[in-house]
């Protein structure tokens, strides 16, 4: 590669970016409600969102151009990270068939065939070319914003086009087809060169297709090339994420993460299970048998599907994993400007739009409050001044939220009409509030620590390990509370209520033991009194989850929100089986730790 390569490289990056930025911006302006909704109805199954990654990808060959879309939708809040979870999986396997369509079809061979209109090279004009026409040449309703989302889709593909171009002469390099040949019998080396490989040219069925090139010699067998095909699955998914990455949101970034987890888990499944049939002998006639070009393009279907199907009822897991991985930084989630801005009254034309922007404020703060909470609960045991600092400046942010939802959710309400959206305008004015009270109470856990510090008290080590078990319960059911408001599932709010009993016990039986710890003289007085307190505002942070996540359950049963006691007292009378199984459970896991802390 020369210089010109290099600088044509960076410039489709720059259109690559571009194209993804303004995409966004005109999906986020133009859904109205609209998108957003039947992107949900498509996507809440993983199975029917696995699908529509497979078809999307087969018909525009190309998982990256998926995967960046569906980052995109993320983004934007048209989906949420769950829902994209099955597109990313989909997409995995819609290059697989491109690959057989291309061989089976002969895609290349007719430069008239109607299959050449979904190639990115001639979608990207026809993208701009749309997008140029709805900008500047109609004047109906969003047009201007149905032309944006064109012209980003063009600027997109123009982009990766470009970027592709620039590495064109990487895969027709001599070096490269005798890097593949002379990796016979050395599956480590094998998979590398596959990940590297598909790393430069960024594209898998490029790669693929020199496997395929070079097949025709006769020197490739299946124990050479399965390794290869490994490594491609990882090589092709570090570019993506990498983009995902780039000034993206954390749910934006974790889908890049989810599609890095799912290929890793591809890796070893497929090296697990040709080891093990190999050893097992399996494998022999095929192992050092020559691989023709559909064979390489049958055993990545076979390798990619297989992992799929394995992998689709762990969507959840994968969702969970990516949270873990790429976390929200409390420091860095301060400003909120972005989310005031987003409050604009000009939006109140489109109530859809404007509840969008009240849900991506609220969503907001409520990473602060939940973040603030677990942060303000380890000052406790460890007092930190810059840690206090971080959660009462979340709580300013919070309060700023809390005055501007609240003002702008009223407003929007004389611009509405009685139908569907104004239910979810209640449950939005019903939710902040909750999360408000959560951040109060985070401040009142920190003025608890800046008490004992200021008074030279401390809590005992028993009292510390008591608090960490809680904690960990606390940061259970705020998981769940949030969770439950960033998908309105009531499948994930019917978690919340087992675990705020369980804790309700917690501190029951903490307050019991810590008070025969004052009687004792095994603690200070300042020291049980902070305790005590510390106890008070963990179980109202929980009672609050509890709210939410009674709301989030109304949405979908409009009954429970006329009975919203009865409902409660249904499910602490034992009445349910799924809440009983969830209470023992949580009952088990946190009571275990506290009767290994007393004996």
């Amino acid at each position: 590669m020369s210089i010109f390569h290099v600088i044509a490289l960076f410039g489709g990056l720059a259109l690559f970016l571009y194209g993804i930025r303004i995409m966004g911006d005109g999906l986020k302006h133009g859904s109205s409600g609209a998108l957003k909704k039947a992107m949900g109805k498509v996507t809440n199954s993983p199975i029917v969102g696995f699908l529509l990654g497979l078809c999307v990808t087969a018909v525009i060959q190309s998982s990256t151009a998926t995967i960046v879309l569906t980052s995109g939708l993320v983004g934007a809040g048209i989906i949420t990270l769950h829902q994209s979870i099955g597109i990313i999986l989909g997409a995995n396997v819609g290059t697989t068939v491109t690959g057989q369509i291309i061989r089976l079809l002969d895609l290349n061979a007719g430069t008239n065939s109607f299959l050449n209109v979904f190639k990115p090279s001639t979608l990207a004009p026809l993208a701009a070319i749309l997008g140029i026409l709805l900008i500047m040449a109609f004047r109906f309703r969003n047009s201007d914003t149905i032309g944006t989302i064109a012209m980003g889709f063009g600027i997109l593909f123009t982009g990766l086009m470009n970027m592709t171009a620039a590495v064109e002469p990487l895969s027709q390099s001599p070096t490269f087809a005798q890097l593949f040949v002379s990796l016979a019998d050395k599956p480590l080396l094998g998979f590398l060169a596959g990940a590297g490989v598909a790393f430069s040219i960024q594209s898998s069925s490029a790669t693929i297709g020199i496997l395929q090139a070079l097949s025709v010699t006769g020197q490739l067998t299946f124990g050479s090339v399965y390794p290869i095909l490994v490594g491609i699955y990882l090589g092709d998914c570090v570019t993506t994420a990498i983009v995902c990455s780039i000034g993206a949101k954390a749910d934006a970034k974790r889908t890049g993460m989810v599609h890095i987890l799912f290929n890793l888990s591809e890796a070893v499944l497929v090296f697990a299970a040709v080891n093990i049939l190999h050893s097992a002998g399996a494998l022999d006639r095929i192992w050092a048998a020559p691989i023709t070009s559909g064979g390489i393009a049958n055993t990545h279907t076979l390798f990619i599907l297989a992992c799929a199907v394995l992998l689709l009822p762990l969507c959840g897991l994968y969702e969970k994993l990516s949270r873990i991985v790429v976390h929200d930084d409390v420091r860095h989630s301060q400003g909120v400007e972005h989310e005031l801005q987003l409050l604009d009254d000009k939006f109140f034309t489109s109530p859809e739009l404007a509840l969008s922007s009240s849900d991506e404020a609220i969503a907001t703060m409520a990473r602060l409050a939940c973040a603030g909470a677990d942060s303000a609960m380890g000052t406790l045991g460890a007092y930190d001044r810059a840690v206090i600092e971080t959660v009462q400046e979340n709580e300013q942010s919070i309060d700023m939220l809390a005055d501007a939802v609240n003002n702008y959710l009223v407003r929007l309400s004389g611009h509405m009409e009685a139908d569907d959206n104004s239910v979810l305008l209640n449950y939005y004015l019903q939710c902040f509030s909750e999360f408000e009270r959560i951040g109060d109470y985070a401040v009142n856990l920190t003025e608890s620590a800046e008490e004992l510090h200021a008074r030279g008290a401390q809590f005992s080590t028993t009292a510390r390990q008591e608090l960490a078990v809680l904690q960990d319960a606390l940061h259970e059911i705020m998981g769940y509370a949030a969770d439950a408001f960033t998908t309105r599932q009531a499948s994930v709010a019917r978690h919340i209520e087992p675990v705020e009993e369980v804790i309700d016990d917690l501190v029951e039986t903490l307050r019991a033991r810590h008070t025969r710890r004052l009687l004792d003289g095994k603690c200070t007085v300042y020291g049980g009194l902070g305790f005590l307190n510390s106890l008070t505002n963990i179980e109202r942070i929980a009672d609050q989850c509890s709210n939410l996540g009674i709301y989030t359950i109304a949405l979908t049963d409009p009954d429970i929100a006329r009975t919203h006691h009865d409902y409660i007292q249904h499910l602490h009378r034992g009445d349910d089986s799924f809440f009983n199984a969830e209470y023992r459970a949580a009952h088990e896991k946190y009571f275990g730790r506290l009767a290994e802390l007393a004996g």
